[in-house]
């Protein structure tokens, strides 16, 4: 509800005190209660607000009060000394309003104000320095969040205007002397108000803005930005004074024919983006005019840009007057840091006899919007759109559930995936690749593998002095050290940062597993395992599992979860159970997959497993800095690569077999190409850090019912399209087809654009193939239900 409060004081002043005289009145203005009460002598209020104006003025800003060629050098003594003061007089100013004999009134208006109602606060006063006091910091307005405060003459009267109905808001817009400050964005900001006709007017002499004040269809708003002063005479009254260009300025008395005319013709609204601007809205205020909004101090340039910014934005989407200023207001406290009381400056100017005026009303033109019957035809289309939705919704949400559109949504899924933004590598790792000619490089007669016992043993020796943090070995070793390198078997023992790495077995798919070394410990133990999916692509992360009692590899963790793990514990952060018994480092918890994961449906979601949330690189294998084994061997490495990193080693010679398909794989003449493993453990162990350390999301989904209304309301998006178009243009056969193709493919690019955003900003993997073809089936169905009413257009203007 809206409601009307007016504080009427009395003869007086800040020295004497006032009497008050307090009116509420309801929606339609018709009074609920009137109580009389005073106000004190505050001579110690008046020379607080003094020190606050004389403490703004010394800010030296580059105010719109006065031409300045030097820049704005922020002090920072001046801006703490206006913010204390302006403090001061915060409290000076509510302990005034909360003496004993304005009490009644504050309760009263504590009883009939609610905190949903919207309430305009009018003070009527003659008096300047009590219109220059900071009513809005009354605590009334912190209790009402819909509340706010104008300023109004003691007396007024109401001016019928004379009836011109227009179709947009006529605006006056007066760029007056500007030499020192930036007018341009006043005028870019005009320039972008919807439903509007403005006239500009750059520096214009007292003969032609008195001849467009005349013009005979009138205005609606009186804009003006430049250089204003306001001149204060006696203690109730200011001059304020316009300077329209380098020569001539002028007073409002000296304009009030032209404005007498123009209010009688429908002007509502003077704004005034300048400074000083009491002494104007007083001068207004004797022309009746029904509002009034000025700065009441010098105001900066770009406090006015962003108070004028804010307040079309909110009153041209039909805010109401009093709730776009404050809206306004209010946004100017991001400034104030650097223009200190910016929220103080802008205040309204009102005649009690007008209503505010909002966007609409300014034009003649509704806000409510015109709700026509449905006729029999239009019912028809919705209730087609509604039975096909349901029909196609019903058998594409049986198909998901049988597994259809898995591989579609993972094709999908990869897609989204190539279309991120680069990312760059992960300096926390460091890759020791044995390449085909560091196998061949080795004494064949002691090799197993891709690693000779002496070649490890001299990597170790190598990497102990350039410190490590961790070292991660990725090349299975399920036989013992030989009898000639006992000095391998201490350096397996004893060294604490290397970690190695297994294979577990499973009886249901035949895989026997793969035996760790027999030198190191098991808490140093991490199995090797990948899953993929039923096209051979790895898109899901195992941090871990329960081996089976009789698998060689008893490894409870991954070996990149290990090496992740043992990164984090030195920078003090240790892995704990969520409340769900889910593994949780920091407030990052792993949720694992679910048999129906997103585009999942019935997958095997054994052990611990969460999406692979690769790092999008040109190629995957430059996640991270690479050195070969002969590099480190002969001493070509700075240990300063190496040095605090996790070392990962690992082989990329394609004899031995360990590579991957990814979603970034592609067919080549030769066949698919793919990854080697242990750049897979490396994506793998900067997906952990980067979601802890770095805040990179995790691949998240959303719950299953809500992919389900996911899928359903693209379906009914497509289905109503088709509907609309054909009840809408029918007739034009043409178009119908040209409409149909144009929407159809909107809404493609349009869920194709979601499901990007939603991947990329947020880390949630969107039904994208699901939804794609629920929007072309019910496309399509609901062409076929409107076939028999287009059939006619269709034979009478072939296409």
């Amino acid at each position: 509800m809206e409601k009307l409060v007016i504080l009427k004081l009395g003869d007086g002043s800040l020295d004497t005190g006032f009497s008050v005289i307090l009116q509420i009145s309801d929606a339609v203005y018709r009074p609920t209660a009137e109580l009389t009460g005073s106000l004190p002598p505050a001579s110690r209020l008046r020379q607080i607000l003094q020190r606050w104006q004389t403490a703004y003025r010394r800010l030296g800003l580059p105010y719109r009060l006065e031409a300045r060629k030097e820049g704005f050098a922020k002090n920072i003594s001046r801006v703490e000394d206006c913010s204390v003061v302006a403090q001061e007089l915060t409290e000076e100013f509510n302990r005034w309003l909360k003496a004993e004999t304005f009490r009644p009134l504050w309760d009263k208006l504590l009883e009939q104000l609610t905190l949903q109602d919207q309430v305009r606060i009018i003070l009527q006063t003659q008096q300047t320095l009590v219109q220059q006091l900071p009513w809005h910091t009354w605590d009334i307005c912190d209790r009402y969040p819909k509340a706010e405060i104008a300023l109004s003459a003691p007396t007024y009267e109401s001016i019928p205007p004379q009836p011109i109905n227009r179709q947009q808001v006529r605006i006056l817009a007066i760029f007056g002397h500007s030499q020192g400050i930036d007018i341009q964005t006043d005028q870019a900001l005009l320039n972008h108000l919807p439903n509007a006709d403005i006239q500009f007017l750059v520096e214009p002499n007292r003969q032609q803005l008195t001849t467009y004040l005349w013009e005979p269809q009138g205005w609606d708003i009186l804009f003006f930005a430049g250089h204003s002063t306001s001149q204060t005479n006696s203690p109730v009254k200011s001059i304020g004074q316009l300077s329209l260009n380098p020569t001539d300025s002028l007073t409002i008395p000296e304009l009030k024919h032209a404005l007498t005319k123009a209010i009688k013709r429908g002007l509502k609204i003077a704004l005034f983006n300048s400074c000083d601007g009491l002494g104007l809205a007083q001068a207004l205020s004797d022309l009746h005019i029904p509002q009034v909004l000025v700065m009441r101090e010098p105001v900066p340039d770009r406090v006015a840009h962003e108070f004028l910014k804010a307040f079309l934005e909110a009153f041209a989407r039909k805010e109401t007057f009093y709730l776009a200023v404050r809206e306004a207001r209010e946004k100017l406290q991001g400034l104030e840091d650097y223009y200190p009381c910016a929220t103080w400056l802008p205040i309204i100017c009102q005649n009690p006899a007008e209503l505010p005026p909002t966007w609409s009303t300014l034009t003649n033109i509704t806000s409510e919007p015109i709700v026509k019957p449905l006729s029999k035809s239009s019912w028809q289309v919705v209730l087609g759109a509604s039975l096909i939705t349901a029909v196609v919704s019903f058998i594409l949400l049986g198909l998901r559930q049988i597994g259809i559109f898995q591989n579609w949504n993972l094709w999908a899924l990869d897609q989204l995936m190539q279309l991120r933004p680069r990312e760059l590598p992960d300096s926390r790792i460091l890759i020791i690749t044995i390449t085909e000619t560091d196998i061949q490089a080795q004494d064949a007669e002691y090799r197993r593998g891709s690693l000779s016992d002496e070649a490890l043993s001299a990597l170790l020796e190598k990497l102990e002095p350039m410190e490590p943090r961790v070292i991660g070995l990725d090349i299975y070793r399920d036989f013992p050290v030989s009898r000639h390198q006992p000095r391998l078997v201490n350096q397996l023992q004893t060294n604490n940062k290397l970690l190695v790495t297994c294979k577990t077995s499973s009886a249901d798919k035949n895989i026997p597993g793969i035996a760790p070394p027999l030198e190191v410990p098991n808490e140093r133990i991490g199995f090797s395992d990948f899953v993929t999916d039923s096209d051979g692509i790895l898109r899901r992360h195992l941090l871990a599992l329960t081996p089976e009692p009789v698998s060689p590899c008893q490894a409870g963790y991954g070996l990149s979860t290990l090496l992740a793990l043992r990164y984090l514990a030195q920078e003090g952060l240790e892995p704990t159970a969520s409340s769900n018994g889910y593994l949780q480092v920091e407030d990052v918890i792993f949720k694992p997959l679910a048999p129906n994961f997103g585009g999942y449906q019935g997958v095997d979601a054994g052990g611990h497993q969460v999406l692979l949330n690769y790092r999008n690189l040109p190629s995957l294998d430059q996640i991270a800095v690479q050195v070969t084994l002969s590099d480190i061997l002969e001493d070509r490495v700075n240990a300063a690569l190496i040095r605090d990193r996790i070392v990962l080693i690992g082989t990329t010679a394609s004899s031995m077999g360990d590579y991957w398909l990814t979603p970034y794989s592609y067919k080549t003449i030769k066949g698919e190409q793919d990854t080697a493993g242990v750049f897979m453990q490396a994506h793998m162990v900067s997906q952990l850090l980067s979601a802890i350390l770095d805040r990179r999301p995790l691949i998240q989904t959303w719950p299953e019912w809500a992919d389900i209304l996911w899928i359903v309301s693209w379906g009914a998006a497509g289905s109503g399209l088709v509907c609309g178009i054909v009840y809408g243009i029918r007739p034009r056969a043409k178009f119908y087809l040209y409409w149909l193709l144009m929407g159809g493919l909107m809404l493609e690019l349009s869920l194709f654009g979601l499901c990007w955003l939603g991947l990329v900003q947020l880390g949630y993997w969107l039904p994208w193939g699901g939804a794609a073809v629920s929007i072309v089936i019910s496309m399509a169905g609901a062409i076929v239900w409107q076939t028999q009413n287009t059939i006619a257009d269709l034979k009478d203007e072939p296409i």
